[in-house]
Order: C-alpha cells, then sequence, then structure tokens
C-alpha cells in the first residue's frame, strides 16, 4: 500500500518553493529506491508568518518560524518538515531531529540596491532595510554613517520598499534569491568578511519525529554530508551563546573535504556583535569535531564578553 507523506511548510512564497523543490527530489530517490510513497504538503502559520509589524528581535526570541510546524510533527498532523535552517533554534524539541541537511547554496548575505550601487558607492546616510540584528551590526561596523531600518514581508515585499518607501537598499540571504530564480535582482554579494551569515544560513534542515525510522532512512538519501557537518559547527556554536536566530550572531564554517581515509578539517568562524556595531566580537578555530569545535569557539568568545552582549538585549 501507498504511504502518503505529509510535508509540513510554511505558507510564503519561498518556503513553498523550497519544499516543493525538496519534494522532487524525494519523489526521485524513492522512484530509485523501489519505493512507493506520495507526498502532500501541509502549510502551517508561524508565530513569525501573524506578527509583521514588530521588530523580530522584539517578537519573542527563539523558534519564531518553527514552533507551530514542530508541535504538528509531535502530534502526527505531519510526517516531515522543511525549514531554512537559519530559522531553526539551536534546541530541538524532545523526540524531533534534523534528519537530513541537503547541499548547501550560497550561504552569504546580499545587496540589493538603487540604482545597482555596491556597499562602499551608496550614498552617506543611505537607508537599508533589513529584519536582522546580525546584519545591523555588522554593517553599521563597516559604515557608521549607514541609516539600518527594520522590515519585514516575504522577499518581493522588501525589494519593492527601495521604490516604495524609499530605502536605498535592502540585505537578503543570497540563498532566498537563488531559490525563487532570482538572482539578476543582486546588486552585491557580501562577503563573510564583510557580513558573516547566520548560522545555517544557505542551508536547509529537514525535521522529522527520531522514532520514525521510515522517514529517516529516506532522509537519509538526501542528506550532503559535508553540509551538514558544516551547520552542525555552526548549531553548536549557537547552543553553547544560548542565542536564537534573531540576535546579532553569526557563523560559518567551511570544511576542508577529506582525501582517502583523512577526516575532514573544519575552519569556523563566528562573530557577536553590539547592535550600533561598536563592538565586533569574531574569531575562527579549525577542528575535526563539529559540536567541541562550536562549543570551544563559543568560550573564546564568551571569554571575550559575548555572553554579556547577549545579556544585555535578553534583559
Amino acid at each position: 500500500m501507498k504511504r502518503q507523506i505529509v510535508v509540513g511548510t510554511r505558507k510564503s512564497e519561498l518556503a513553498l518553493t523550497q519544499t516543493n523543490q525538496v519534494i522532487r527530489l524525494l519523489q526521485d530517490m524513492s522512484i530509485q529506491n523501489g519505493l512507493d510513497y506520495e507526498f502532500r504538503t501541509e502549510r502551517i502559520v508561524t508565530k513569525g508568518d501573524r506578527i509583521l509589524d514588530v521588530t523580530l528581535s522584539k517578537v519573542g526570541g527563539k523558534g519564531l518560524f518553527v514552533k507551530e510546524i514542530e508541535q504538528a510533527l509531535i502530534d502526527g498532523d505531519i510526517d516531515l518538515a522543511v525549514h531554512s535552517l537559519k530559522d531553526m533554534p539551536a534546541e530541538l524539541l524532545d523526540g524531533l531531529m534534523i534528519g537530513a541537511v541537503p547541499k548547501r547554496v550560497d550561504p552569504r548575505d546580499c545587496l540589493i540596491s538603487k540604482d545597482n550601487l555596491k556597499l562602499a558607492d551608496l550614498p552617506h546616510g543611505a537607508r537599508i532595510g533589513t529584519s536582522s540584528l546580525r546584519r545591523v551590526s555588522q554593517m553599521k561596523a563597516y559604515r557608521s554613517d549607514l541609516q539600518l531600518e527594520s522590515i519585514r514581508g516575504n522577499i518581493d515585499t522588501r525589494i519593492r520598499k527601495i521604490e516604495v518607501e524609499g530605502f536605498d537598499a535592502v540585505v537578503l540571504a543570497s540563498a532566498g534569491l537563488f531559490r525563487m530564480g532570482w538572482e539578476n535582482r543582486v546588486s552585491e554579494y557580501l562577503e563573510p568578511t564583510v557580513c558573516l551569515p547566520a548560522v545555517g544560513q544557505g542551508a536547509l534542515g529537514i525535521e522529522c519525529r527520531a522514532d520514525d525510522m521510515g522517514i529517516r532512512a529516506l532522509l537519509d538519501m538526501l542528506n550532503d554530508p559535508w553540509s551538514a557537518l558544516a551547520v552542525k559547527a555552526e548549531r553548536s556554536f549557537l547552543r553553547r551563546l544560548n542565542g536564537g536566530c534573531q540576535v546579532p550572531i553569526g557563523a560559518y564554517a567551511v570544511v576542508d573535504q577529506p582525501h582517502n581515509h583523512e577526516q575532514a578539517v573544519i575552519h569556523l568562524t563566528g562573530m557577536v556583535g553590539s547592535p550600533d556595531g561598536d563592538i565586533i566580537l569574531k574569531e575562527t578555530l579549525t577542528g575535526i569535531d563539529p559540536i567541541e569545535l562550536g562549543i570551544k569557539l563559543g568560550e573564546l568568545l564568551a571569554s571575550q564578553g559575548a555572553d554579556r552582549i547577549l545579556d544585555r538585549l535578553g534583559s
């Protein structure tokens, strides 16, 4: 008998696009492995989707875009969920796990600007829209004259604010534009030296129940081991600092893929900054154990004052 697999997703155009891309991959893999599965999407509205008139950092911390979807997983209403991994809290609910991290796409942030100007060429005091304290902190550190203002909404809505509300530019994750096929709108890709990405940015996290061995076996075929290793290190760093996705924390891991029987080497860069950009703590460590590496880097930044910055934001 054909098993129907229900896939949970947010209702935004980007969320549905990337969910459908995952479903097509799973369908192909199922056919190749002689599995008789049928897939159906379940669209779920999250707290982050409902509250659009408040800065994300003030809405209420972790899990803004996943909590309701995770509850549907626990209740058995859905069998797996497709998330943008950067939206996932460092700690998952008991009984849930990340069953797969497909191959990561470009993790960088990008600038979309009026007249296609690059960041260095924007006029003095330029208005830039972003929903992220992480971006605000690093952009202010790069150019203190910039006026960073909070914007919410889907990708298209935020881009339109350049024309409709007089912004000079907006900053978005490159991955969303790539998945929508809108790369031609990008004015400049921001290198991690300028704006370190969010934890897990550019990667999808496919979440499932830990006791559903059938789904776990299916998702294992979708998993990219090097992408999974990189985001595991980044998420370990986030977990040590007890940070959510809406605080000024960034991390990016690069994996040297091994030859023969060597172990993969992970280069992990992490940052914590003050919202005004006056303080940017950034370090890079190298190791082979992603969990240990993330904790070690988190401890290093904590010793430099990262915990105090984050505590002030949470109080």
